[in-house]
């Protein structure tokens, strides 16, 4: 994980008043709820997209009061929506936990983020993220599950490449690109200075 800088209006301390710090159960419970599902039907190895681990790091972002780590979910948790959509759109893959984790992880990381408020920054450390955990999700899981798409070119693009490492490298600089576009939008939603009060650490 790639160091991250903080402004002088942003103290190591950090932040996050008390209330939104409880927030941080809900995602938590998303996770979890996830997690015994594919522990009692196998596949474990499906926790670690990154839409589950974003779950994970907003619990971890809003308990600890780690404005860095919410923003960091949140960049995640937004295009995972569609994507989750369109994989059920497509697949009929209806899971109600993945439900929760997809769509209330977005809603209480868009709740913190009016709150935190977006960072110039946050698209590069998500996509420094998203590198490192495609590399752990290709040592750690199945090829069959494909999580991250790390293993092999995801189902129904086979035709357009000739190579995985064609496909990655294509995927990677969307996903660098789209980041991008997605953090300068982010900090038109949320702009830099707009936190709410969070008490002395504010």
């Amino acid at each position: 994980m790639p160091s991250i800088r903080r402004s002088a209006e942003e103290p190591p301390s950090a932040a996050v008043s008390p209330r939104p710090r409880l927030l941080g159960f809900l995602p938590l419970v998303f996770f979890l709820a996830h997690s015994v599902y594919y522990w009692k039907n196998g596949g474990l190895g499906n926790l670690l997209w990154m839409c589950n681990v974003a779950n994970l790091m907003l619990a971890a972002g809003l308990m600890l009061g780690w404005r860095w780590l919410i923003r960091l979910s949140v960049i995640w948790l937004v295009p995972g929506l569609p994507l989750w959509l369109y994989y059920v759109a497509f697949t009929g893959g209806w899971l109600l936990t993945s439900f929760f984790t997809h769509v209330g992880g977005l809603i209480v990381g868009l709740a913190a983020l009016s709150a935190v408020r977006a960072s110039e920054w946050t698209w590069l450390h998500g996509f420094a993220w998203y590198v490192i955990l495609q590399q752990v999700s290709r040592v750690a899981t199945a090829p069959e599950l494909n999580v991250n798409v790390a293993h092999s070119v995801y189902q129904g693009w086979e035709n357009a490449f000739g190579a995985y490492w064609q496909y990655w490298l294509a995927t990677t600089a969307l996903t660098a690109v789209g980041l991008w576009i997605l953090g300068w939008i982010l900090l038109k939603l949320f702009p830099p200075g707009g936190e709410k009060a969070a008490g002395p650490n504010a």
